[in-house]
């Protein structure tokens, strides 16, 4: 059995979200109260035409004392009830969620007399901080469309088996901020950058020009190979601790040549090794 619980603050994506593994066979629950779980497996595991695999949402909808026991509430399940289960935790920049609620013109569900969209969407981040501390995987929407989304949720959970560990290489630009969901931070703005060559600007590092720059550079062949070899050591420990999910983020200054060259490479690399390996360039769209 899996059980995939989708969590995040309104506006960042959980019906998509849902709604992408629903396409593709999860039976899904929505605003499902944190303290019917326990019920809700006992369901699944006493009757044997129950369906296999499961999402639910749970959300600041929740009473704050729910909230509050989820981690309890999950510790429990997984120690009584084995299953797969996995927490899902969707979020984004808090401009990009006011704006997303102003342009919907809907009502926040915990805004009111006393609080303003803005703060209940502060407020928000911290009523699901149970939830959020106990995600296997987070995902930073701000800059996906609703197609993006989908995608990501099917290729990263439901398409992922249980024994192995997804593993997303994700190029960015630092003038545009560091992606919320990356587990770590390789910062290659130190390296030769094509931006600088008037023939090269108009390409991406996904373009054989800039590929052939890059490639005929000894410090970009090295960071590349300190960087497997520091991925090589590590992520064993990380999958030996439990981490379903890993997301490692490639900067430069705009996210176009350096980042997406190196995010590419290491990508190719460990595709050769591991089963479920992705690859995203933030600023490319």
């Amino acid at each position: 059995m899996k059980l995939v619980v989708i969590s995040g603050r309104s506006g960042s994506g959980k019906s998509t979200a849902l709604q992408a593994l629903e396409d593709i066979g999860f039976y899904c629950i929505d605003n499902l109260p944190a303290l019917l779980l326990p019920d809700l497996v006992q369901q699944m595991n006493q009757h044997t035409d129950h369906p296999d695999r499961v999402a639910v949402s749970i959300d600041a909808r929740n009473m704050l004392s729910n909230l509050q026991q989820f981690p309890g509430i999950l510790q429990q399940l997984r120690e009584r009830h084995p299953a797969h289960y996995e927490v899902v935790y969707l979020d984004a920049a808090e401009p990009t969620l006011l704006k997303r609620y102003s342009s919907t013109r809907r009502k926040h569900p915990l805004s009111d007399e006393q609080l303003s969209l803005q703060e209940a969407i502060a407020y928000e981040r911290q009523l699901l901080e149970p939830i959020a501390s106990m995600a296997d995987i987070r995902v930073d929407t701000t800059r996906l469309s609703l197609y993006e989304l989908r995608d990501s949720i099917k290729h990263r959970v439901a398409q992922r088996s249980e024994q192995t560990m997804s593993l997303q290489f994700e190029s960015f630009g630092f003038k545009h901020g560091v992606p919320l969901d990356v587990d770590m931070v390789y910062d290659v703005r130190i390296l030769p950058n094509p931006y600088w060559s008037p023939d090269l600007r108009q390409y991406t590092g996904q373009d054989q020009p800039v590929i052939d720059f890059l490639q005929a550079e000894d410090e970009v062949k090295e960071m590349c190979s300190h960087i497997i070899q520091y991925l090589t050591h590590w992520l064993p420990r990380y999958a030996k601790n439990n981490r379903s999910y890993v997301t490692i983020g490639i900067g430069c200054t705009g996210g176009q040549h350096r980042s997406v060259y190196v995010a590419e490479q290491l990508a190719s690399h460990f595709s050769r090794l591991m089963d479920n390996v992705h690859v995203r360039h933030r600023e490319l769209g």
